[in-house]
């Protein structure tokens, strides 16, 4: 990225608002609203004329999710509605016997906790790892038995903001044959991901964090080998193999990870994620990994000096973009409500107050919220 880069130059935010939620929902940089604005335009004026180039911005967002997650081919790449519709399509895609059990964690958002208790009235079996302690990946692996088919885990937990070793996990998930899921949303965008290193099984993510896209488009993400041993569920048009024949009458699934899309293509989404990424990829993961380390690093040694109680973890290697805290004295929804008041847009997990800074957010915006932190204590 050139160094002359501004945040504002991409996120001209209102005067006044601190935007510290990018773990809920990011806003989108100016060349998103750009793309979505022009896409509407040219729809309003001359419909599908020119729906070809169209695919061609659909098929530049397949090769930039494939370099975000280091998938070895864009034909790998499927574009969902969200998380839970890519783990949906394993949890109900795989062939389940009773006796079978998913281990997961306690901290797991509903989008990947729900899509396996849902397998309960087919005899399988969901154990829930309490990570709280110093070995989350031990405490995992420890409920694993020859039962165990399939581990799930965010990469980044919502609200405590603790990052898992991927690398750790899935390398022994492989060693034992237990299929490895990862929800990717508090992780895609803003820190390193490597489907391949991290034997990675199944991948899912929506684009409206990290990732500073629209709701409504993420990815997912199957390992090649594994891909038809899903069941499919969703039927339409756009999952076959000979998409553009529309009058033949026999058909089968697109070889590709296309099958996983029955039907239109979220359009508006695709351009307006597409651009997004075009800003990631510009500025480059590595540096946006650190940016937002140093601020999120800053965040925790002001908790340390100020007495605040860290609700993530203390290590700098386990955060990525997420910082939860409590104020020792401040009841957290009364402290919410008055970093609300002072235009801080943050959110209520886990406990505490959530602060998720991006790679752009200002120094003194986020100096300006800590002081209110602190201003809230006075007094009390």
């Amino acid at each position: 990225m050139d160094s002359s880069f501004s945040g504002a130059d991409e996120f001209p935010l209102e005067p006044g608002l601190i935007y510290l939620n990018h773990a809920a929902v990011a806003p989108w940089p100016r060349r998103a609203r750009d793309a979505v604005q022009r896409f509407a335009e040219e729809n309003c004026r001359y419909g599908a004329r020119d729906y070809p180039r169209w695919i061609g911005s659909e098929a530049r967002l397949r090769e930039q999710l494939r370099t975000l997650i280091g998938a070895r081919s864009s034909d790998d790449i499927a574009l969902v509605k969200n998380t839970s519709e890519g783990l949906s399509f394993v949890a109900q895609g795989l062939p389940w016997r009773p006796g079978d059990n998913v281990i997961t964690t306690s901290q797991e958002f509903p989008s990947n906790r729900i899509v396996w208790e849902s397998l309960q009235g087919q005899g399988v079996e969901v154990r829930v790892a309490d990570i709280a302690g110093p070995d989350p990946e031990a405490t995992l692996l420890a409920l694993a038995d020859s039962g165990t088919r399939l581990l799930a885990v965010s990469a980044v937990q919502y609200a405590s903001g603790l990052r898992m070793d991927l690398e750790r996990l899935g390398r022994e998930c492989r060693r034992r044959g237990i299929l490895f899921v990862v929800d990717a949303i508090q992780s895609l965008g803003v820190a390193t991901m490597d489907v391949e290193a991290f034997c990675i099984d199944f991948l899912a993510a929506d684009g409206h964090k990290w990732m500073c896209g629209p709701e409504g488009i993420g990815v997912f993400w199957c390992r090649p080998q594994l891909r038809e041993r899903l069941r499919l569920f969703e039927y339409g048009w756009h999952m076959v193999e000979d998409m553009g024949d529309y009058e033949r009458r026999d058909w089968v699934p697109a070889s590709s990870a296309r099958r996983f899309e029955c039907g239109s293509p979220n359009m508006v989404g695709i351009h307006g994620l597409q651009a997004s990424l075009s800003l990631l990829l510009e500025v480059g993961i590595p540096r946006i990994e650190a940016e937002v380390a140093e601020r999120v690093n800053a965040i925790a040694e002001r908790c340390r000096r100020e007495g605040w109680l860290l609700l993530s973890p203390a290590e700098p290697e386990r955060r990525a973009g997420i910082l939860t805290l409590r104020h020792p004295r401040v009841p957290a929804t009364v402290l919410f409500e008055q970093l609300r008041a002072q235009g801080v847009v943050c959110a209520l997990r886990g406990g505490g107050v959530r602060l998720s800074p991006h790679f752009y957010t200002p120094y003194d915006a986020i100096t300006k919220a800590l002081n209110t932190i602190a201003n809230s204590g006075r007094g009390v």
